[in-house]
């Protein structure tokens, strides 16, 4: 819900005032401010309420409605989605029954040798038996209760399919193409997409893989066609199309709309509500007031990470970090966890983050996905010299990153590519054989010459270095083999390539001038570090005793994925199967 336009309704009373400011000194101070809590307004009475309108928050809040509670989502922004609405909206879901039904051969002893494999001892094995046992049954409650359907992304790998339980062709899946008009005037409310999708198409995640392609493939060609007539058939339907994550969390509010649950919008958490020692309710600021909303069973925490938390991020993670390095939902500041934390919960995983290689460009940062995967680019450190595989998964790259950086500095790092490059590929939104917008020239976070030396020289390395190490890359692309740091050796790395290129997709030598660097930072698509929850979401103390009436999902929990990433939508997945498994738990379905 909007703030008030009335400038009399937007007043509050000195007791709301002065209670208001008492709850947030005592939240910022660490002390328990409940007491003082009990004696706010009362905005509501529910048996859940749900922190948060993300992936994970609507998926908690659909299904403890349908398990017959009542519920409330309350949303600090003016907007619903959070970071799952910017997203690709990947869903890593082993077994689900979208990719069974397309005839992926997975089984769940496959899945749980691999995830398994992936983790490593960072996560309780009930955790991971419980995503994998809870996901697949997601998906279908998901379907029989939502406009949402979903597509396999049909060949994009597992992230480590060579793994045991791997899969090459991929266990992912994404939400198919949905019409906004489903949702009324509330579809104003969606938080926009991180990267727009062009104007007039209609595009799948699966989809960007070739329409980087289109210039130099047929299939390209053909998929950027496809794309162009779902444009044309949607508008001449009167539909609003939308795909990735804003089919997603378009489809999850429409589920919530026909379940009868409210969602607050502009509704921040101040702190969460203690009787006993259980959490008991939620305070929030609601039309600029204070207030307490109880809940009769429990509290879910769906409220993201702490991307944007400035003093978190310098707390607990590496140096150089920037909060303006991240493509998460801007009121990730971390509330949720905070609040979690005051309330006796153990944090893990806070040093970590979904990570990706990713270019400060003037207005956003760009993660940097395909465009380091296409042949004929390379990265290089700050002495001029390959450091990693460009093709690995992109959270494996900025983990190297770091740790290289203090003794080989390698925060920044370059994108090198040359014109031959770009007059072949899609570059974010810049056409082949387009130029690069100025302002990324004028910022820093481009450079162009028409000479290796210039090249170095515009951008701080050694032109000896980076001359030998273009000689070598070159030598490498035309044996196929990358002896150096095995770059084309997994099936994932081969995901965004170019088939024409031979006899490696991955590799080919740069040599036609001018010549470009891209600046890269360690950006991510939002921290994974947060409350450690069990098997069932409940929060956990640090001597692994239960919160009662606490629990988390999605990036204000700690991931269960570890340090990894099995593959694309490890973070989506999760969120939504934790959420899930929450609400079954509170409802005593589990």
């Amino acid at each position: 819900m909007t703030p008030s336009t009335d400038a009399h309704a937007e007043l509050p009373g000195r007791r709301s005032v002065l209670a208001g400011g008492a709850v947030a000194a005592l939240a910022v101070a660490g002390v328990s401010s409940s007491a003082h809590a009990a004696d706010l307004p009362l905005l509501g009475t529910y048996d859940v309420v749900v922190i948060g309108s993300g992936a994970a928050g609507m998926t908690a809040a659909l299904t403890a409605a349908k398990q017959g509670l009542s519920c409330v989502v309350v949303e600090k922004a003016p907007t619903f989605g959070g970071s799952a609405a910017r997203s690709g909206a990947g869903i890593w879901i082993p077994n689900n029954p979208v990719i069974l039904a397309a005839g992926v051969p997975d089984t769940p002893a496959k899945a749980a040798t691999y995830l398994a494999a992936v983790v490593g001892a960072d996560v309780p094995a009930d955790r991971q038996q419980s995503f994998l046992a809870h996901g697949p049954a997601m998906i279908s409650f998901v379907m029989a209760n939502s406009p949402l359907r979903f597509r396999w992304m049909e060949g994009y790998s597992d992230y480590y399919p060579e793994l045991p339980g791997g899969l090459p062709g991929g266990r992912s899946i994404e939400p198919d193409q949905l019409d906004g008009n489903i949702l009324g005037t509330e579809l104003a409310h969606l938080n926009p997409p991180y990267l727009a999708v062009p104007a007039g198409m209609v595009v799948f995640s699966a989809d960007y893989k070739w329409l980087d392609l289109a210039a130099v493939n047929v299939k390209g060609a053909a998929v950027a066609t496809e794309c162009l007539a779902r444009g044309t058939q949607a508008a001449l339907l009167g539909q609003k199309p939308l795909t990735m994550g804003q089919s997603l969390a378009a489809g999850l509010r429409a589920g919530l709309q026909s379940a009868q649950v409210p969602v607050w919008l502009n509704t921040p958490l101040t702190d969460l509500y203690l009787e006993s020692g259980a959490v008991t309710g939620a305070v929030v600021t609601r039309n600029g007031t204070a207030g307490l909303v109880r809940a009769r069973r429990g509290v879910v925490v769906g409220s993201g990470g702490f991307e944007h938390n400035a003093a978190m991020r310098a707390q607990y993670q590496r140096q150089p970090i920037g909060t303006d390095w991240t493509v998460g939902a801007k009121e990730n500041t971390g509330d949720g966890i905070q609040a979690g934390q005051r309330a006796g919960a153990s944090l893990a995983l806070m040093d970590d983050a979904w990570w990706g290689p990713t270019i400060p460009l003037p207005a956003d940062p760009y993660f940097c996905l395909a465009e380091r995967t296409l042949p004929g680019g390379l990265l290089i450190n700050q002495a001029g010299s390959r450091f990693v595989n460009e093709a690995a998964p992109y959270s494996d790259v900025v983990h190297t990153m770091y740790d290289r950086n203090a003794a080989a500095p390698d925060i920044p790092a370059w994108l090198i590519v040359d014109q031959n490059y770009r007059n072949r590929y899609l570059f974010r939104d810049v056409l082949p054989t387009f130029a690069f917008p100025d302002d990324w020239y004028s910022s820093g976070a481009a450079c162009k010459a028409w000479t290796w030396d210039a090249l170095a020289s515009s951008i701080g390395v050694p032109a000896a270095a980076l001359r030998s190490t273009v000689t070598r890359f070159n030598s490498l692309a035309a044996s196929g083999k990358d002896t150096d740091f095995g770059r084309g050796d997994s099936a994932y790395d081969h995901y965004y390539t170019d088939t024409a290129i031979l006899p490696n997709s991955c590799l080919a030598p740069l040599w036609l001038p001018p010549y470009y660097a891209l600046r890269i930072v360690p950006g991510d698509l939002g921290t994974k570090g947060g409350m450690r929850t069990d098997a069932r979401a409940r929060v956990l103390r640090a001597d692994g005793s239960v919160i009662p009436g606490l629990y988390a999902a999605g990036n204000a929990s700690a991931a269960v994925m570890g340090h990894s990433y099995a593959g694309a939508g490890s973070t989506i997945g999760p969120a939504m199967t934790f959420g899930y498994v929450a609400a079954l738990d509170l409802a005593g379905a589990l």
